[in-house]
């Protein structure tokens, strides 16, 4: 029993200290967009065709890289300062795997294993399907996405403010310092709202590390199914909700998997796992949030398969 929840202790902490400093950094981000980014500024700098700027929302992230523990704090401060709905979870899920940093480390955990190959089908599958739930999004009323205390704070954003959401004199008299705290402590109040639930999912994660994972044989009897494979790595991928900028070590290293399984594993994970689920609820309507997992979980697998024999069939 000692060793045991020594094991949970030290599986928990490094999940907590791996995602807190990104948790922190979005959750800075956020507070600097809340005081300083003008409402509708992102709108404006979008294209104004529904399907170019969904497609521009979802290159963003090789521009603005983020975790994605950080995305989900920025995504709705964004989503608060005018920045569309489709494009905010086309940016949400796109960012983590589009960012530089991640496809570096997944050509070289790959060094040897089609590296080059496995990081540009990762790019390309991550972006494709994030613009497809985005394309989706753009059709569907915001009461059935959003949570409706964010649609409330949309409505009233649209009435007269005060600078960095502090009343009592005019914008004209905000002094710099006065705005950086007023980021501060928006900043402070996101951090405790989304840490809470990560601290949740980081819980979940470590019992299953420390507990049901050891004793999971049954990965490799499933290793070799076309269509059971790439469903054991995603959800996989789903417990143990690795960074996706480390993740591809993990699945370089599964080596009675195919290319495939691991493609799976290295797209879905970065678009939902244990933590982000707990993550999203802070922006998005549940129910959203459970068709958004069957809609991942089915198109990343079957385009997995069909990269697979693509690929099997073309050596």
């Amino acid at each position: 029993m000692p060793d045991a929840r020594q094991d949970f202790a030290f599986a928990f902490l490094s999940l907590l200290f791996e995602g807190a400093p990104f948790i922190l950094l979005g959750t800075l981000i956020s507070g600097l967009l809340d005081v300083y980014l003008p409402s509708g500024a992102m709108d404006r700098l979008l294209p104004k065709n529904r399907i170019g700027a969904v497609l521009v929302a979802g290159l963003l992230g090789a521009i603005f890289p983020v975790c994605e523990c950080a995305v989900v704090p920025v995504i709705r401060r964004l989503v608060k300062k005018g920045l569309p709905v489709s494009c905010a979870l086309t940016y949400m899920l796109a960012a983590p795997i589009l960012n530089p940093i991640t496809a570096l480390s997944t050509w070289k955990a790959f060094e040897g294993q089609d590296a080059g190959l496995m990081t540009a089908s990762r790019l390309l599958l991550g972006f494709f399907v994030a613009v497809g739930v985005g394309l989706i999004v753009s059709r569907m009323p915001l009461a059935a996405v959003l949570k409706r205390k964010l649609i409330d704070d949309l409505d009233h954003s649209h009435e007269p403010t005060c600078c960095g959401s502090s009343c009592g004199s005019d914008c004209g008299d905000h002094s710099s310092d006065t705005k950086l705290l007023s980021a501060f402590r928006s900043a402070l109040r996101d951090f405790v709202d989304v840490g809470a639930y990560f601290a949740i999912g980081v819980t979940l994660t470590a019992l299953f590390n420390t507990g049901i994972a050891p004793g999971a044989v049954w990965l490799d009897d499933v290793a070799r199914h076309p269509v059971g494979a790439p469903m054991a790595l995603m959800a996989l991928a789903y417990i143990l909700s690795l960074c996706s900028t480390s993740d591809a070590f993990i699945a370089a290293t599964l080596h009675s998997f195919s290319n495939g399984a691991k493609l799976a594993f290295l797209v879905f994970g970065p678009m939902l796992d244990v933590k982000l689920t707990f993550l999203y609820q802070t922006v998005l309507r549940r129910r959203f949030i459970v068709l958004l997992a069957l809609g991942l979980f089915v198109s990343i697998g079957g385009l997995s398969i069909l990269w697979q024999l693509w690929f099997s069939a073309h050596p």
